[in-house]
């Protein structure tokens, strides 16, 4: 995103309260990457928030604004900008994709031509094209999840957002799913903010994670995906470990690896290249040794959103 770009998403101590339930309790927050993960266990305030964005919602306390865009005062103009796709069927039966994408598109404001240019653009885009003017109660799952992701495209919105888009898919649909989220924000420009459930499906399709826990933000970072070189690690083997130390240590030197003892009684490594790894591999090979365990010292994205959900205390 330029730096002249606003926010897709920026809260300012967003309250929203429900009878006795708080659902978003003085949330502040900023969403500038390109594709932002929403994660959070049921009651979280994932939902709240995605209505209080697209202004279906008005929060008791605070602001909401949506690419630079209060979502309160300027309402009519986020609808124009943002499309959305819901968790839950929502789909009339008895019309087609194309209907139903043509007919939101005019209630978005898009002249008839344009609206009949872009469902045909979208529908091609999610894998609709020759089934769309089938009626969508004969679609499977997968189908209508595609038909309900098209018409959140329809009209060329600058922001999507997203509630489970993988719901109820079965492995395949799932894969196809996740391809085109992702080029959503990588390849057409179009920024996303999906919630979910399913950590691997963020660190497949997002920049960033967000988890929200009881209504407040819980923890904000960068997805990083893949083996860190620079990253230091533990290691445990079977047998002697001191004696595997020591065999070790001057295998490690070329690659400027140093080994300290951990406080488990395990090997740190002080970084891992693919090499330093390789040599360990050997050494294990040549002396018959087990490796039990070689993790990142540093804690990783799902030990992040875990603690974050107040799962920390688990086993």
């Amino acid at each position: 995103m330029s730096e002249l770009e606003p926010p897709g998403l920026e809260c300012l101590g967003v309250g929203k309260r429900f009878g006795a339930v708080q659902a978003l309790d003085g949330l502040t927050m900023t969403l500038t990457a390109g594709a932002t993960g929403l994660l959070g266990a049921n009651g979280a305030g994932k939902s709240t928030l995605l209505r209080t964005a697209l202004g279906l919602t008005r929060p008791d306390a605070g602001t909401v604004r949506v690419l630079g865009l209060d979502t309160v005062r300027d309402r009519a103009e986020v609808r124009r900008r943002v499309g959305f796709m819901p968790e839950h069927p929502c789909l009339p039966a008895d019309m087609s994709a194309q209907d139903v994408c043509v007919s939101l598109a005019r209630l978005r404001g898009l002249g008839r031509r344009d609206a009949v240019r872009r469902t045909s653009e979208v529908l091609f885009a999610v894998g609709l094209e020759e089934e769309r003017r089938r009626p969508v109660g004969s679609y499977s799952l997968g189908m209508q999840q595609r038909t309900k992701l098209a018409q959140a495209l329809v009209h060329g919105p600058d922001l999507v957002l997203l509630d489970e888009p993988t719901s109820g898919l079965d492995p395949a649909g799932r894969e196809e799913m996740l391809a085109i989220v992702r080029r959503l924000s990588t390849d057409l420009g179009i920024r996303v903010v999906a919630s979910s459930h399913v950590l691997d499906d963020i660190e497949r399709t997002c920049d960033e994670v967000v988890v929200l826990r009881s209504g407040t933000l819980a923890a904000q970072r960068p997805v990083v995906i893949g083996h860190d070189p620079s990253g230091a690690v533990e290691l445990r083997v079977s047998g002697d470990v001191g004696a595997f130390a020591a065999a070790l240590e001057p295998r490690l030197v070329p690659f400027g690896v140093a080994l300290s003892p951990t406080a488990a009684g395990d090997i740190g490594l002080s970084s891992s290249p693919d090499a330093a790894l390789d040599a360990v591999r050997d050494l294990a090979g040549e002396l018959g040794v087990g490796v039990e365990r070689l993790v990142p010292t540093a804690r990783g994205l799902e030990d992040l959103v875990v603690d974050a959900m107040g799962g920390g205390n688990r086993g």
